[in-house]
């Protein structure tokens, strides 16, 4: 009778681990594909890396650039691959988190989820954009006319491209604000009338993000990404409106 009442736990305990195996299994799956993506993207990019330099030194012109050691440049074209690869690699990742947790979502989740990665990754490449046609140039600016009677601009190549991809990964960090917002909104946490009651408020977060997330202490940039930010709200507000009609 022992011997019975042990096979038979034994064999409940077998069926409530191996559903957490199989989604173990599962999820190691995944994660070894979006490690592979990005190892094939970061080497595609290292291979390619004095096109996408040339492209990002277009930013900026009349600037002569010089490196302190001469492993700098390689070992900023390793960082420069890095970077780049995770940016591109994202959406892919989005998307295998998604494949991954849909099994345990309803009708309506799923319905919600999959536009919220489109829009998602149109704001990361938007945000993109913005960056390099718009803020990045301006504060860049700032910086050259500021002492340009007194010094003239010699930058070191490692610090440029620090700069520029800092402004590159905070401007795609507070581009997911309405992504956030919508969330927030259907799952009933704050209403649409809610979040423009508070937007005094938020015009001093995003100040004060603004401050934080930009690597210079230019008002122009951080201007530039409150102005952006607050722009962003409000449209998540207008979405979320939307979605409560």
């Amino acid at each position: 009778m022992r011997e019975f009442k042990f096979q038979k736990n034994v064999k409940n305990n077998l069926k409530l681990e191996f559903p957490f195996t199989e989604h173990a299994e599962e999820l190691k799956q995944r994660i070894s594909y979006v490690l592979l993506i990005f190892l094939v993207l970061s080497l595609c990019a290292f291979v390619n890396v004095k096109p996408i330099v040339q492209v990002l030194k277009v930013i900026v012109s009349d600037i002569k650039f010089f490196q302190l050691s001469p492993s700098e440049y390689f070992f900023s074209s390793i960082k420069i691959s890095i970077y780049l690869g995770i940016l591109l690699t994202s959406p892919f990742l989005l998307s295998q988190l998604i494949l991954f947790i849909r099994p345990g979502l309803n009708k309506n989740e799923t319905k919600l989820i999959f536009p919220l990665l489109i829009i998602s990754i149109i704001l990361c490449f938007v945000s993109i954009g913005f960056s390099y046609k718009i803020l990045i140039p301006t504060a860049l600016q700032f910086f050259i006319s500021y002492n340009s009677d007194l010094i003239e601009p010699l930058w070191s190549f490692t610090k440029y491209f620090d700069f520029i991809l800092v402004l590159f990964y905070t401007t795609g960090i507070a581009f997911q604000i309405p992504v956030v917002q919508i969330i927030f909104g259907v799952l009933g946490i704050i209403s649409s009338t809610k979040m423009l009651s508070l937007w005094k408020y938020v015009t001093i977060v995003a100040t004060i993000i603004s401050a934080i997330l930009t690597p210079s202490t230019d008002p122009i940039t951080q201007l530039l990404l409150t102005g952006a930010i607050l722009f962003l709200y409000l449209t998540g507000i207008g979405i979320v409106k939307i979605l409560e009609a």
